[in-house]
């Protein structure tokens, strides 16, 4: 079986916009994200710059206890799927949710869980590290807090390969319509690495965090970003 794909819905939350609309404005205006490294002391360090995303509230997409539950990179990935399904027009009350899935992918998950608690186990002992410490820092929880939050209850994978996981994810989700495995799909990649001990001095590699996502669909959806997809009917 092979249909066709079309992309239904965009949400993004990035460096230069919180929205697909306000990134995209800030791309047509020659906006840059990068700027000096405000999330740690870069003292010592040659690169003071990162692309780091400003002004981000995950109370604005979610309820406080949820963004609690969750580290900075699965909040951009929730945020960025909500605007993703709003935008496409899809009524999850008539659709199967056992066919609308998610491929969400991050590249390193949360490196702030793990030198946070790497601290605490050296300073403190074994008794403090958090309990929900292996669901908050694997990269996974991304794709998996989208289903939870949204009621997704197909397909659900995450992609890690470095700095092509978002296409591929995108890419991922596609085949998985295009052969049957799935009528929708919200699909991108989410970063949030904001840790000092991995901006080593003399590294020249500059950090960025934000997500991209799209929503993959049929074609009588709609259109847009942290990729909803989904099959065209013939």
């Amino acid at each position: 079986m092979s249909r066709r794909v079309v992309v239904t819905g965009m949400g993004a939350i990035t460096p230069i916009g919180l929205s697909v609309e306000e990134f995209w404005q800030s791309i047509k205006e020659g906006k840059i994200g990068f700027g000096e490294i405000t999330k740690f002391d870069t003292e010592g360090y040659k690169c003071h710059l990162a692309a780091e995303v400003k002004d981000f509230d995950p109370k604005q997409y979610m309820d406080p206890k949820t963004a609690r539950r969750m580290e900075t990179f699965c909040q951009f990935a929730v945020a960025a799927a909500k605007e993703a399904l709003e935008t496409s027009g899809i009524d999850m009350e008539k659709e199967d949710p056992f066919r609308v899935g998610v491929s969400v992918g991050s590249g390193i998950g949360s490196l702030q869980a793990l030198e946070r608690n790497e601290k605490r186990l050296l300073e403190k002992g074994p008794g403090r590290v958090e309990p929900l410490l292996v669901p908050l820092m694997i990269s996974n929880m991304a794709a998996g807090n989208v289903s939870i939050q949204f009621g997704l209850k197909g397909k659900c994978i995450n992609v890690v390969t470095a700095c092509a996981t978002g296409t591929h994810s995108i890419g991922e989700a596609f085949r998985s319509i295009q052969h049957g495995e799935a009528d929708v799909m919200v699909a991108g990649g989410t970063e949030a690495g904001y840790v000092a001990q991995f901006q080593q001095p003399g590294n020249n590699f500059v950090q960025s965090t934000g997500v991209a996502q799209v929503e993959l669909g049929r074609v009588f959806f709609r259109q847009f970003f942290f990729c909803v997809a989904s099959h065209a009917g013939t």
